[in-house]
């Protein structure tokens, strides 16, 4: 009975939208994302290159995830204006122009690669397309299952881990920045032939209509939960291939195998977590998510000694907060139905700065304490705050003290 009731779940999914534009979403945001934390792979190369220390490198690292956090709020302003495929392909010809100018020019200081980070910010901000474009494809009932597959995207930062040391050992990290123009030209090509722009999305309004939903607690928490889901993914993804060469002594790409190995496991159960809040709600999984992610984090902050200790708790680590990056986009299009473009742009604007929160203050305990214990400790007294704060949505949502903005809501505010 439950074999066929799942099957009619499947099959009512396949029906419901656009299938073609779900994988062209998928696609579009793997290879911007692989695209988007490569400076973290290529951290070792660069570092050696320019002699820099720990603090620099979590700065750098940590540079294109804030530029890609703050250019996602443009980019979903431009989304509700334009539509998101439309502003997707811009964006990507501009990266992709981008990174063949760097590999043209060969920068070769520190101050010049901050100029690089922001052009692969602009591949960050395709958080801000992908997700309102499958979106707008499927019903409330599907949205944390599209948006899940969707966002399962984010295993481009695992491709970027996997590949990036090894290419940068064999050819030069200038020239690794190169090559990634390659993927992102045939993506390119293959988003404008399957992705198709919603045919209803609301009318923009410009930055007049944000002010509703910053008046809104619950545009805030949405924000604040998935500063600490996708803000540790993303920052541990920029970070963690250092992190195992500093800590344990792992050869480049030995580490970037690590670094892919759990940031995969993140990546692909981010559909599980947003069927798993379709199913037991969005509140009630991610209580359950950052209880888990603050004691994985502060065993780690206390130091694990051997990396066959550390590695099996990333790996637990990013599995909680992939499935609750799911969760938390769930909430997304259940509590603001009529405004999902910007506030896709707004809550993936703080992952983006929760990322860059981690991954410059892992660097920066570093370079003050010798240890980045008391990073990671931050990072699970960040998570203990997280359950408090859902918990305490939890009660007033049930209560029906919510404030979803319907389209009558939201004009009225205005």
């Amino acid at each position: 009975m439950l074999e066929t009731g799942c099957d009619d779940v499947d099959k009512g999914f396949l029906k419901a939208g656009s299938p073609r534009t779900l994988l062209a979403a998928f696609l579009y945001f793997d290879v911007s994302f692989m695209v988007w934390v490569l400076l973290g792979p290529l951290g070792i190369s660069i570092a050696h290159d320019l002699h820099l220390n720990a603090g620099q490198k979590g700065l750098l690292v940590a540079t294109p995830v804030l530029a890609g956090a703050l250019l996602r709020v443009v980019c979903g302003a431009f989304v509700d204006h334009f539509g998101p495929r439309r502003v997707a392909i811009a964006a990507q010809i501009f990266v992709i122009a981008g990174l063949a100018l760097t590999w043209l020019i060969a920068p070769h200081s520190y101050g010049a690669l901050f100029g690089v980070a922001l052009v692969l910010g602009v591949a960050g901000a395709s958080f801000a397309m992908a997700l309102p474009l499958a979106s707008a494809w499927y019903p409330p009932q599907y949205q944390g299952t599209a948006l899940g597959i969707a966002g399962a995207g984010n295993s481009g930062t695992a491709l970027a881990a996997l590949f990036a040391p090894g290419l940068a050992a064999l050819y030069g990290w200038v020239n690794v920045l190169g090559l990634a123009t390659l993927p992102l030209t045939a993506v390119l090509i293959a988003f404008c032939f399957l992705s198709r722009e919603p045919p209803k999305r609301p009318a923009g309004g410009g930055l007049v209509t944000w002010l509703p939903l910053l008046r809104s607690a619950d545009c805030w928490a949405l924000m604040f939960f998935y500063g600490v889901t996708f803000g540790g993914f993303v920052g541990l993804a920029s970070f963690l291939t250092i992190y195992f060469n500093d800590q344990y002594g792992l050869a480049p790409a030995v580490a970037g195998t690590c670094t892919a190995l759990v940031v995969f496991v993140g990546s692909f159960v981010r559909p599980v977590g947003g069927a798993l809040a379709d199913r037991f709600g969005g509140e009630r999984t991610l209580s359950i998510l950052y209880a888990l992610a603050a004691v994985i984090f502060a065993l780690i902050g206390f130091g694990l000694p051997t990396i066959w200790l550390a590695f099996p708790a990333f790996f637990l680590g990013m599995l909680v907060l992939g499935l609750g990056n799911g969760a938390v986009f769930q909430l997304v299009p259940t509590r603001f139905p009529t405004r999902v473009g910007i506030l896709t742009g707004l809550v993936g604007m703080s992952g983006g700065v929760g990322g860059f929160y981690l991954a410059s203050s892992l660097g920066a305990a570093r370079q003050m304490t010798g240890s980045y214990g008391p990073g990671f400790l931050c990072f699970a007294m960040v998570a203990v705050a997280a359950f408090a704060c859902v918990m305490v949505c939890r009660r007033r949502w049930t209560a029906g003290g919510d404030e979803m903005l319907t389209e009558a809501g939201a004009s009225g505010a205005l």
